[in-house]
């Protein structure tokens, strides 16, 4: 507990951020020997004003530094500096990376970190491309980095987690608070086999202004960021450019051109991001190793249907199709058509959307 104790003081100084605190680190390598330090050698580092080297001299930990602390300990998270060997070493080359983290599980595993991101109002296809993409790039040995928001990033996690993988969540929020709630199971299971991590005190709420901040993490601890889906005035845009900016490769997966969700994304490609339709394309910019002998996942065929269920299952795409729609197609009545649809819902071969809409299971999607 001690150890980290000058961490969070430092950190509680009015007027000290992340820069400023990354400034005094290299002057000082130590957050206690800048709380010991005087005055005229705190003045002497660049951004360090009289008023706040007297701010620094007299602060004392907090009563929520040490809350912070028992809260931690006591849930079995941890915290890492960037001084510690798990504190991702990509991180530590961004502008302003977090001098700390709170972490739930472990980030001594990443190898290959590729965060993918995209839309909370994804498409049935925006979900299904994330979750497969994020599958075969797990099976090829990249560690899957997102935001645990709904939609792609939520799809992300889980098609890592469906192929045994390592994923890691950055919140926007303190870990006391799970950001979308829906997703609590998901936090405890990305923590099993990755890391759910933040850079902000434990009962910190989900802010809007925090949502930045927290990108910039996600980017900045990847090798590269993938958009899936993106309107034009999207949080994953804000995403891609800090990637940009932190020299990272940007790759976007393109989507149909009526949909206002791929408009974000077909404006990265028109402005030099990697165009994406397999787990390959952008294994070959990342990490060329790890593709070696590695062949895109071929598209899984039904087995066992009867002439009436493929019939069915090959009308039905990666685009949700209205069961009145299929009907008129397939020429069939609705109630066997109804039969028809729960049974392929029962083996897994499509999924019903709101609205009696029916699309493909991402298992079974061209890819």
């Amino acid at each position: 507990m001690n150890d980290i104790v000058p961490w969070l003081t430092l950190k509680s100084v009015p007027g000290v951020g992340n820069l400023l605190i990354n400034r005094l680190l290299k002057s000082f390598e130590s957050p206690e020997k800048v709380l010991k330090a005087p005055t005229g050698a705190l003045t002497r580092v660049p951004g360090i004003t009289p008023r706040i080297a007297e701010a620094i001299r007299r602060q004392r930990p907090p009563d929520t530094v040490m809350r912070d602390i028992d809260q931690v300990y006591k849930k079995g998270y941890t915290f890492v500096t960037c001084q510690d060997e798990d504190y991702p070493p990509l991180l530590r080359h961004i502008p302003d990376p977090p001098p700390l983290l709170y972490v739930y599980g472990r980030l001594s595993q990443l190898q290959y970190p590729l965060s993918v991101v995209g839309s909370r109002r994804a498409t049935p296809y925006g979900r299904n491309t994330a979750r497969s993409l994020c599958r075969q790039l797990a099976e090829s040995g990249a560690n899957i980095v997102s935001g645990m928001a709904l939609g792609i990033d939520t799809a992300a996690h889980e098609g890592a987690l469906e192929a045994g993988g390592v994923t890691v969540a950055v919140l926007g929020s303190g870990l006391n608070h799970i950001y979308p709630a829906q997703n609590r199971e998901l936090f405890h299971r990305i923590a099993e086999h990755g890391a759910v991590v933040t850079e902000f005190s434990m009962d910190a709420i989900p802010d809007a202004h925090h949502f930045p901040m927290r990108n910039r993490i996600i980017s900045g601890m990847s090798l590269g960021t993938v958009v899936v889906e993106a309107a034009r005035r999207s949080g994953s845009l804000i995403t891609a450019r800090l990637a940009a900016e932190q020299g990272r490769e940007v790759f976007a997966v393109p989507g149909n051109i009526h949909s206002a969700m791929a408009r974000g994304t077909h404006d990265l490609i028109k402005q030099g991001a990697k165009l994406v339709e397999t787990a390959n394309d952008i294994i070959e910019e990342i990490a060329p190793q790890l593709a070696v002998g590695h062949e895109p996942q071929q598209t899984r065929q039904p087995v066992g249907l009867s002439e009436l269920e493929h019939r069915v299952f090959e009308a039905i795409g990666v685009d949700p199709v209205h069961i009145d729609d299929l009907a008129r197609d397939l020429g069939q009545a609705m109630a066997p058509l109804t039969s028809i649809l729960s049974q392929l819902e029962l083996k897994g071969l499509v999924c019903q959307e709101p609205g009696k809409h029916f699309v493909r299971h991402a298992d079974y999607c061209d890819s």
